[in-house]
């Protein structure tokens, strides 16, 4: 690992002082979950490391009934929620899935949404992948099993975020600071697609920080998370889903249903939305709506077996958004 400066910072204002408009330069530390692993792995080498423990670390409701989460809250103070659990399911189902119970209490909100894709190729130090300024995607022609089968590259690593699925399908608002001040910024627009930002994953300059997450009001809405992974215990999820239903007495008067671990952003799908608007949930409809969510998917050579699961992600998570009972 590189020598680095190290600033701790102790409010939100001397973090962002501390960065600099260089990507990779000077980089913030929350958990540390991800970047010390890029550190260790020569992914990133940055020569100012900046402590951001000091943002804002709780959770609250908001004027207008909402919610709002400090970006240092971590994975196990959102898990472990009362209100959040009651009023935004999805997000907490998918927050009490990351990892285990020592990264939850050590990884953050803001951590868990910017963290670094997971493919091998852009991890591993002797390949110079697309991402890392070279000529080609690795995976396009090598082992290719857990990489995207939606957004068509050219850089093919699927989010590795379970937060940030959820938080597209509550239609959370995300505050960001800067040297020029705060900003806020849809969650479906946070996230960026290679083809618009190859180096990169977020709309964040190199010299911002995500320092909130902002719910709106859940209203009736019913919402809920599913992840399909390899193994229980600690996995990233092969494919997830998560479903916010805006009920109208027995039918859905409108959803929204994101997928994730499927493509290199959260992605949403109308396809699926629009086949469920004014349906009763069951079986049929969950399955229908499940269908259309998978339409376009493009696998690569070794992961068509995430098209099925997707689509069993998708349809599971309807129907314990639904309230049915779902193994």
């Amino acid at each position: 690992m590189k020598a680095f400066a190290y600033v701790n910072a102790a409010d939100e204002k001397e973090a962002i002082a501390a960065l600099g408009s260089e990507r990779g330069r000077f980089v913030p530390l929350a958990g540390g979950m991800d970047l010390i692993a890029l550190m260790k792995d020569h992914i990133v080498e940055p020569e100012r490391v900046v402590n951001v423990k000091g943002l804002d670390r709780t959770i609250r409701k908001t004027p207008d009934g909402g919610l709002m989460i400090g970006a240092a809250v971590t994975l196990a103070e959102l898990a472990s929620h009362a209100d959040a659990a009651t009023r935004y399911p999805a997000l907490v189902q998918a927050a009490a899935e990351v990892g285990t119970p020592q990264i939850r209490n050590v990884g953050t909100v803001g951590g868990n949404l910017n963290q670094r894709p997971r493919c091998w190729y852009f991890r591993n130090e002797e390949f110079h992948c697309l991402k890392k300024g070279g000529a080609r995607c690795f995976a396009v022609e090598g082992e290719n099993q857990y990489h995207a089968i939606f957004g068509g590259g050219p850089c093919h690593i699927v989010h590795p975020s379970s937060l940030a699925v959820p938080a597209i399908a509550l239609n959370a608002t995300f505050k960001v600071s800067g040297p020029a001040g705060e900003r806020d910024v849809p969650a479906a627009d946070y996230f960026q697609l290679p083809d618009r930002n190859l180096y990169g994953e977020t709309v964040l300059a190199p010299n911002e920080l995500l320092t909130h997450v902002l719910l709106p009001p859940p209203g009736a809405a019913r919402s809920a998370t599913y992840e399909v992974r390899f193994k229980q215990s600690h996995d990233w999820p092969l494919a997830m889903a998560s479903v916010a239903l805006a009920m109208k007495g027995q039918t859905v008067g409108g959803a929204r249903i994101v997928l994730g671990a499927v493509a290199p952003v959260p992605w949403r799908s109308e396809a699926a939305e629009t086949s469920l608007a004014g349906k009763v949930v069951s079986e049929q409809t969950a399955s229908a709506a499940a269908e259309a969510a998978v339409t376009g998917a493009r696998p690569m050579t070794q992961n068509g077996y995430k098209v099925q699961i997707a689509r069993t992600a998708v349809k599971r998570a309807i129907l314990k958004a639904a309230g049915a009972t779902v193994v």
